[in-house]
């Protein structure tokens, strides 16, 4: 496949395994053409290699060509910036300053009225959810700064009962002082100070924030839940769990503590490991060797492995240097939808058949 700019994109061998990204960039360049090329340029990287680069954390915030936050929001806005009906870029029209965002969801954009007219019936249907997303993503910024999610408490009631989010947000203590907290921030006044857009009522923040944290945690409590579908319980033995195809989604900016959620959940546990492995996986705090020993009593331990699973089964596994999982997780692979990533899942699929690990896969 051809990447933005002209350049080709290496084919890479099986034995690399497959790319996720790569096969991204491809669908949205089927999509709106051209839009990759406008994401190098405002990310200030060349091709889908320096991209790659940039993902595993090798360019800084400078390199990017960001200086100020109004910058990075307004590059971050620029990527959005296509007709949502014709799909034409900016430079593609006669007047590249033409395109105009829908007012109600402030999402879309579109070149003209009569593309809105016809985009309006099948728009009409995600215009207020539109909405939302185009809120959850700028506010999302709160999760790098650190105000996204809050503290939270150990669990006053079992596993078993919390049967969704309102559960889980009904054992939170001072939750409105809480998410007043984040509202009253710095980085919340400087977000708005510098979106190009209103900042929203309160209560609609109040919720973003509220989605954008049970975003964060809906990882470890998958992995608490499938814990508890295989009947494996933390409070009697220590447990290592891996997450099979991670990325950039689980690991980049990941901090040593971001699974902690499954220490209130699972209070008086003996100790859990999770090991992120994955070609894609970048570098960051959780890169670091797994453990060869038990995981610490009542933490969870964060590692990681950059490569295939298979592999990482033969040279970790086999050897003892990394422990046999007793839940194996895969979050949302794509197995169903693209034959390429099924093919390149094949040899680590037959593995977990063969060694019959528990394993609990997520689709969207």
């Amino acid at each position: 496949a051809s990447s933005a700019g002209g350049a080709t994109r290496p084919r890479k061998s099986m034995e690399e395994g497959p790319d996720v990204d790569s096969l991204g960039f491809q669908a949205m360049e089927h999509n709106v053409p051209g839009l990759s090329r406008v994401i190098f340029q405002k990310l200030n990287v060349k091709s889908y290699e320096d991209y790659k680069s940039a993902m595993d954390g090798r360019k800084s915030g400078s390199d990017f060509g960001i200086r100020t936050y109004f910058e990075m929001f307004q590059k971050m806005e620029d990527t959005f910036k296509f007709c949502a009906a014709c799909k034409k870029l900016p430079d593609a029209l006669p007047d590249p300053k033409s395109l105009r965002r829908c007012k109600r969801c402030q999402n879309v954009y579109y070149c003209g009225t009569a593309c809105q007219r016809s985009d309006w019936p099948l728009h009409k249907k995600f215009c207020k959810k539109l909405k939302l997303v185009a809120t959850d993503r700028l506010v999302e910024w709160l999760v790098f700064t650190g105000d996204i999610p809050f503290p939270t408490e150990t669990w006053t009631k079992p596993t078993w009962a919390v049967k969704g989010w309102e559960d889980w947000f009904s054992m939170q203590e001072q939750l409105e002082e809480k998410l007043d907290a984040i509202l009253a921030g710095r980085y919340m006044t400087l977000l708005w100070a510098n979106a190009g857009k209103p900042r929203p009522e309160d209560k609609e923040l109040r919720e973003s924030i509220r989605r954008l944290v049970t975003d964060f945690h809906s990882r470890p409590l998958t992995i608490g839940l499938g814990l508890q579908l295989f009947g494996i319980n933390p409070v009697t033995k220590t447990l290592t769990v891996h997450v099979v195809g991670a990325s950039h989604v689980e690991t980049l900016n990941t901090r040593l503590t971001d699974y902690d959620e499954l220490t209130r959940m699972f209070p008086g546990h003996q100790g859990m490991e999770v090991v992120m492995v994955g070609v894609d996986v970048v570098d960051g705090a959780i890169r670091r060797p797994p453990l060869a020993t038990p995981a610490p009593r009542g933490r969870v331990y964060l590692s990681s492995y950059k490569g295939l699973y298979h592999d990482f089964w033969e040279s970790h596994v086999e050897t003892k240097l990394a422990a046999r999982p007793d839940l194996v997780v895969g979050f949302h692979p794509g197995l169903h939808a693209c034959p390429d990533l099924l093919a390149g899942w094949l040899p680590t699929l037959l593995l977990l058949r063969d060694y019959r690990l528990p394993v609990l896969f997520t689709v969207y």
